[in-house]
């Protein structure tokens, strides 16, 4: 009598087309990417030196590596409040609001990021809306400058990456057990108290899971910080694009790919671990 497999135990032949792409469309573009990056010379004459690596970790590539890093954080902190309040608010609506409310939440993400782009740099500019409608209200003597300043940028990026907060949110909130804030409530726990000591904890996977999302897609949007930002701040993928299409010089842009490769790749991985922390920490 022969013995059956369990139907999830899958001979591993069966994953050799997709480790086949992955080798393929993957690992051989780092390979050559890291490769390259030995070239001492925008000509790729020498090879062997780590003049490159040097060159991406002076003064100058940190801090634009950390400014980076540091809008990525901005971007994702003003996501998680908004998006908190919103999600707080969805999973209280009515059952027929809520599909229009996800809707107008995933709008941004229908649209192309070129047009959203645009369109902020019409509401943010010298005439845009923001302004025509403060120098109405006679709040400013003058139009203000919005465009082109890491204020205008972080409002930018937080509207196109706030669904990726939201979604999270609303589906780690819905699975709180509304009980839990009423017997909380009856053991004389205020609002603030319930939130912070119930709510909050329980919906932590949610917010691990909305900022890492946040993060990567914020740090990595390269046509809303080249156009918002206007050239006057540079940041990791702009200066990816300088070097490879500008300059030409592809030891150096493999160099700052693979940099910037690793920090996402570092920065996933703790947010990974928070994840898995808030995971045990929501189950105790």
């Amino acid at each position: 009598m022969t013995q059956r497999l369990p139907v999830t135990v899958y001979p591993l032949w069966l994953a050799s087309p997709l480790a086949l792409a992955m080798v393929l469309f993957f690992v051989t573009p780092l390979l050559v990417l890291a490769f390259v990056s030995f070239y001492a010379d925008p000509g790729m004459t020498q090879w062997g030196t780590l003049a490159q690596w040097t060159k991406m970790f002076d003064a100058f590539g940190l801090s634009v590596l950390g400014d980076t890093l540091w809008l990525g954080a901005q971007v994702t902190a003003l996501c998680l409040v908004m998006g908190y309040a919103l999600a707080w608010v969805f999973v209280r609506l009515p059952e027929r609001l809520q599909p229009l409310v996800i809707f107008i939440v995933m709008l941004p993400l229908l649209t192309s990021v070129v047009v959203r782009t645009f369109a902020w740099i019409v509401i943010l500019g010298r005439q845009g809306i923001i302004n025509a409608v403060l120098l109405d209200l006679g709040l400013i003597d003058s139009a203000a400058k919005l465009l082109y300043t890491r204020a205008g940028l972080v409002v930018t990026l937080a509207n196109v990456q706030l669904p990726l907060m939201v979604l999270p949110l609303i589906n780690a909130i819905q699975r709180i057990d509304p009980n839990l804030a009423d017997a909380s409530s009856s053991l004389g726990a205020s609002e603030w108290r319930t939130f912070r000591q119930v709510t909050l904890p329980l919906s932590l996977p949610g917010i691990v899971a909305g900022c890492l999302l946040t993060f990567a897609a914020a740090i990595t949007a390269f046509i809303s910080q080249s156009l918002i930002g206007g050239g006057q701040m540079l940041f990791m993928p702009m200066y990816l694009y300088q070097q490879a299409s500008a300059l030409s010089n592809y030891p150096f842009a493999a160099v700052i790919s693979l940099t910037f490769l690793a920090t996402v790749l570092v920065c996933v991985s703790l947010f990974n671990l928070l994840g898995r922390m808030s995971r045990g920490y929501a189950t105790t």
